[in-house]
């Protein structure tokens, strides 16, 4: 069937091609055919101009959309470098100012301790002073208290009054 269009003949044994152009509807297929470029060359024509402008569209802006998308990434990755910086600067401060403040906090311990143990020693000092200071007063006063005891056991008046009178008399040279 489709051979008897284009004017061959199919037998059982060979080919046969049939020349006869009216028999054939050649002409009548090629009259067909050069209406449907002439009047289809236009539709067709237009949709496949727009069809082809969209596409071009649609590439352009993909490749804008792609190009955006680079410079973004690009600023990304610079902005992400200098937060990675500025966070390494941060640790590299909070680790020296950690130091710093250990040290400091180390030498004001070390300085406190110290004057802690100037304060106490200067309390132990002054506390023993004032013992001794009050040892002393105790024993002054009970060997005053013992002299006296003895002084009227054995001194009379004119012992008394003997003693009363070489100390009034040290005491005038003295003075001189």
């Amino acid at each position: 069937m489709f051979f008897d269009v284009l004017g061959y003949e199919i037998s059982k044994y060979s080919i046969k091609i049939n020349f006869d152009l009216l028999e054939t509807n050649i002409i009548n297929i090629f009259i067909l055919i050069i209406i449907l470029i002439y009047l289809g060359r236009k539709f067709l024509g237009s949709i496949l101009i727009n069809r082809q402008n969209r596409v071009i569209t649609s590439i352009r802006e993909s490749e804008e959309r792609l190009e955006k998308s680079t410079i973004r990434l690009s600023e990304a990755k610079n902005q992400l470098s200098s937060a990675q910086i500025i966070i390494n600067q941060i640790k590299q401060e909070a680790k020296n100012t950690a130091s710093s403040v250990k040290e400091s906090i180390l030498k004001q311990g070390k300085t406190d301790i110290e004057r802690l143990l100037l304060n106490t020693r200067n309390y132990i000092y002054n506390t023993e002073l004032q013992i001794k200071k009050q040892i002393k007063q105790q024993i002054a006063a009970l060997a005053l208290q013992k002299v006296q005891s003895k002084l009227k056991d054995e001194l009379d008046n004119n012992i008394q009054q003997k003693i009363i009178d070489q100390s009034l008399a040290m005491l005038t040279i003295r003075n001189k």
